[in-house]
């Protein structure tokens, strides 16, 4: 092990027993913790998934990954499937992928119309404001990698045979419908960033330092007064609040 790697580590272990600390606190004073993780395919979801709840009460912690919707689901009102896994006094929920499906995933495959694209990208920010208005925490993530970085990653899935569960139908996709994924992200991130519910973006082509940024930035969310003052802010140049700019000066890919 290098001095680098040893060095992450160490410091993956600190923000673990800080996350402990804070959900610790969280419990006892009632709080209530929304994670919105979201990116492409292979980004690193599940990866940043385990790091954040590898050491946390499994009774007090759920990652939510919904299936595809049910053709009753289809009928409901589209938020209708995700409010019954929001968090509860105490709780901590992690969505990997959510409502934002459908400012991604759904209008490049053509799984919505047009209309039902334009109206969740209109809908959002009032219900999140809700959200947020009723005590809930919310944290929303973009985990960003480059094309190349993406390619490595799917093909990695599909010659390890430890990553066979992860790979899926729309792999292929990816990196077809490169451009379009970019243009729904860019309009994803513009309309629904807000000062109620604003977006973070990880710089994720690096792993381990895009992990270690986003438990900085839940530790800081959380402000467990009990932390540590050793507690680093979030590395700007890995993790930053989005803005117009960053489609456009390199911070995000193209």
């Amino acid at each position: 092990m290098s001095k680098s790697e040893k060095a992450d580590k160490d410091e993956l272990e600190f923000l673990q027993t800080e996350l402990v600390k804070a959900q610790i606190w969280a419990i006892e004073t009632g709080q209530k913790l929304l994670v919105v993780l979201e990116g492409r395919d292979a980004a690193g979801k599940d990866g940043t998934i385990r790091r954040v709840t590898e050491h946390q009460s499994p009774r007090n912690t759920r990652v939510v990954a919904l299936p595809k919707p049910s053709d009753r689901e289809q009928t409901q009102w589209y938020f209708q499937r995700y409010v019954g896994h929001l968090p509860s006094a105490g709780e901590w929920v992690i969505f990997n992928r959510s409502w934002y499906n459908r400012a991604g995933v759904e209008p490049v495959m053509e799984f919505c119309a047009p209309a039902e694209h334009e109206q969740f990208l209109t809908d959002v920010p009032g219900f999140e404001h809700m959200l947020v208005d009723s005590g809930v925490r919310l944290v929303k993530l973009w985990l960003d990698i480059s094309k190349q970085e993406q390619a490595d990653r799917l093909h990695a899935r599909r010659t390890d045979p430890l990553k066979r569960l992860k790979v899926s139908a729309l792999d292929a996709e990816a990196q077809k419908r490169w451009k379009a994924y970019s243009a729904a992200r860019n309009s994803m991130l513009d309309r629904t960033h807000s000062p109620a519910a604003p977006w973070m973006c990880v710089r994720n082509d690096h792993k381990v330092q895009g992990r270690l940024n986003v438990i900085r930035h839940l530790l800081q969310v959380i402000a467990n007064p009990g932390a540590s003052k050793k507690l680093k802010r979030p590395d700007p140049t890995i993790l930053f609040p989005f803005e117009p700019s960053a489609v456009t000066d390199g911070r995000l890919a193209p």
